[in-house]
């Protein structure tokens, strides 16, 4: 269902795509996903991984992604290693749940790619990009994640993001890119680790970010949906006994089972709706 709706946004954006995918997990295990360069040994490299963390790790590549399965308690030594110690790679994402895949291309080859079609879980994340304010890049492709199971798709600008960026970095807040939404991603994830429910960071983002945006955000237990105070991108959701889905426009939602069924509205300026599995 997902590819489709990815398909579907094709001209809407057409020069990358990605999502994220929350499966089952493993209680104890961290997956980590990573890109390589062109030509990059995923086996060698893991070899050399495993050998530094005192731990095997478990290998499954995707194209030019792999996800890295690792004990929780020897996570963060893995990111810390793959960021200092292996240039042909970038974390992509870390979580229990989640694996996140981007690339630059059309929609549909970015999925057919990474076979999209073949994954399963409990909800995921997926974008279309036309960039508009950064080059058409993989590392600029949507969905960002900045926190464990924790990512962030975005459509509009951000004004105030590199004075976010600042006062995130302060705050000990990596962010790998000079694009507005990684900013916003970032601001979201800091405030879930001081404590913040995602509605409610989600409803302070509104006095923290300035510009034009509709944000989805996806956890581990759920996804969440914000539209700025003047709500100019546009945004439509269907709920259903079965699922809860959101578009950009409606026609990315037609062919969902059982959409005629089911409630269908635009999200309200400045209000924060969440839903958890």
């Amino acid at each position: 269902m997902m590819s489709t709706m990815l398909e579907t946004m094709t001209d809407r954006g057409p020069d990358s795509a990605g999502f994220a995918v929350y499966g089952q997990g493993s209680d104890g295990v961290t997956k980590a996903t990573i890109r390589g360069q062109k030509g990059v040994n995923f086996e060698a490299m893991v070899a050399r991984l495993s050998k530094e963390i005192g731990e095997t790790i478990e290998l499954t590549e995707r194209s030019t992604h792999a996800v890295l399965n690792v004990s929780t308690k020897s996570s963060d030594e893995l990111r810390k290693a793959i960021r200092e110690d292996e240039a042909q790679v970038e974390l992509v994402s870390m979580g229990e749940h989640m694996e996140v895949y981007k690339e630059v291309g059309l929609p549909a080859d970015v999925a057919s790619q990474f076979e999209l079609e073949s994954m399963s879980g409990t909800h995921g994340i997926g974008h279309t990009r036309m960039a508009t304010e950064s080059a058409v890049t993989t590392a600029g492709a949507h969905p960002f994640t900045t926190g464990l199971d924790q990512c962030l798709v975005h459509n509009g600008s951000l004004s105030n993001h590199h004075d976010l960026r600042r006062r995130l970095a302060n705050e000990g807040v990596v962010l790998e890119t000079e694009n507005d939404s990684e900013a916003a991603a970032g601001y979201i994830s800091s405030r879930l680790r001081q404590g913040d429910a995602l509605d409610a960071a989600l409803e302070s983002s509104l006095d923290a970010l300035d510009g034009f945006f509709t944000f989805v955000v996806g956890t581990a237990s759920g996804f969440g949906v914000l539209r700025d105070p003047i709500a100019c991108k546009p945004a439509v959701m269907v709920e259903t006994d079965q699922y809860v889905a959101f578009g950009s426009e409606y026609r990315a939602l037609v062919d969902l089972p059982g959409v005629e069924r089911g409630r269908v509205w635009e999200p309200e300026p400045a209000t924060v709706y969440f839903w958890e599995r």
